[in-house]
C-alpha cells in the first residue's frame, strides 16, 4: 500500500522535489527542497486546480447544492483518473473499519477524498466551510440542509483531511464544528502527516489520526527506490529534514545573490524573499 500511494504521489507531482539550486519558497518565508499538493493525486495539477475553482465557485452559488455538484464532478474523475480512484478506495476501506454515523470534510482540500467515501460507504457528509457554517447531506447526495434544520446531537463524526501539519485546522475549526452540533469525533483519517506534531496535537483533543504516507525519512527512501527522484535530489531532502534552518542557511550562504535575484524576479518570489528577510531568515 505505501508503495502504492508513494508512486501516486510522485507520479501526479503531489509531492515535488526541487533541482538544487532552485528550493522551494514555503508560506513562512523560510526555503526547503520539496512542496506538498495532496490534492493533485486526484490526476494532475490542472484537474485539481479545476476542481478548487468549482469548489469555490459552487460554495458562492448556494452551499446547499455544492455537495451534490461537486459530488458529480468527483465521481467522474474518480471513474477516469487509476490515482484518484486507487486513493478514494484505500481511504473508503480504511474508513469502512470505524465505527460512525456521518463523514466530515472541510474547506477547500478536504472535499477531495472525503464526498466520494461518504457515497460509496451510504453514510451522510458533513461539509464544514471557512466561514464556520455547516451542511449536512444524505449518503447520496440528493438532499443537503443547513444543521440548523437537522439534529445531530449524539452522532459520532470521523473527519477526512488531505494533509496534517500541526492540526491547526482542526483544533481551530474542524472539531468545534461537530462537537459544537452536538456531535462526537475520536478519529480521522489523512492521506499525508507531515510530522510537525499534528497527532499529538490531535491527540491532546481526544482524537486519533491514521495516514497513508509521512514526510519523512522513509517517504524518500522509498521514493529513490522508485526511482521518482535522484540522489542529489534525496541528499537535499535528508539535509532538510535533518535541521531546516540548517538548510536554508547554508543554501543562502553558497547562493549569495540568491534573495536579491527573487526580489528582482517580483511577485510571490519578491514577497516571500521580503517576508523572509523581516523574519531574520535573510538579508541582501
Amino acid at each position: 500500500m505505501a508503495n502504492q500511494v508513494i508512486e501516486a504521489l510522485f507520479k501526479t507531482n503531489a509531492v515535488r522535489v526541487a533541482p538544487e539550486e532552485t528550493p522551494f519558497w514555503y508560506t513562512s518565508g523560510t526555503l526547503g527542497p520539496f512542496y506538498i499538493n495532496t490534492h493533485f493525486i486526484i490526476r494532475d495539477e490542472a484537474t485539481a486546480n479545476d476542481i478548487l475553482k468549482k469548489i469555490e465557485t459552487y460554495i458562492a452559488e448556494d452551499k446547499t447544492t455544492f455537495p451534490k455538484k461537486i459530488f458529480l464532478d468527483l465521481l467522474k474523475i474518480y471513474e477516469e483518473s487509476e490515482t484518484f480512484k486507487m486513493i478514494t478506495d484505500l481511504i473508503t476501506q480504511k474508513l469502512s473499519e470505524y465505527e460512525f454515523d456521518y463523514i466530515s470534510g472541510g474547506e477547500r482540500r478536504d472535499f477531495f477524498f472525503s464526498i466520494l467515501p461518504s457515497y460509496f460507504l451510504a453514510k451522510p457528509h458533513l461539509s464544514i466551510f471557512k466561514d464556520g457554517s455547516t451542511v449536512y447531506s444524505t449518503e447520496n447526495f440528493e438532499i443537503t440542509k443547513n444543521t440548523s434544520d437537522v439534529d445531530l446531537k449524539g452522532l459520532k463524526a470521523i473527519h477526512v483531511a488531505d494533509l496534517i501539519t500541526e492540526a491547526s485546522s482542526y483544533v481551530r475549526a474542524w472539531i468545534p464544528a461537530i462537537r459544537g452540533l452536538g456531535s462526537d469525533i475520536t478519529d480521522t483519517v489523512a492521506v499525508i502527516d507531515r510530522h510537525q506534531n499534528g497527532e499529538a496535537n490531535l491527540k491532546e483533543l481526544g482524537v486519533s489520526m491514521t495516514t497513508f504516507a509521512g514526510i519523512d525519512k522513509s517517504l524518500f527512501d522509498e521514493a529513490i527506490e522508485l526511482g521518482a527522484i535522484n540522489q542529489q535530489q534525496y541528499d537535499l531532502t535528508m539535509k532538510f529534514l535533518e535541521n531546516p534552518s540548517d538548510y536554508m542557511s547554508s543554501f543562502l550562504k553558497d547562493h549569495p545573490n540568491f534573495i536579491k535575484e527573487q526580489i528582482a524576479l517580483g511577485g510571490k518570489a519578491k514577497e516571500r524573499a521580503e517576508l523572509a528577510i523581516s523574519k531574520g531568515f535573510a538579508s541582501v
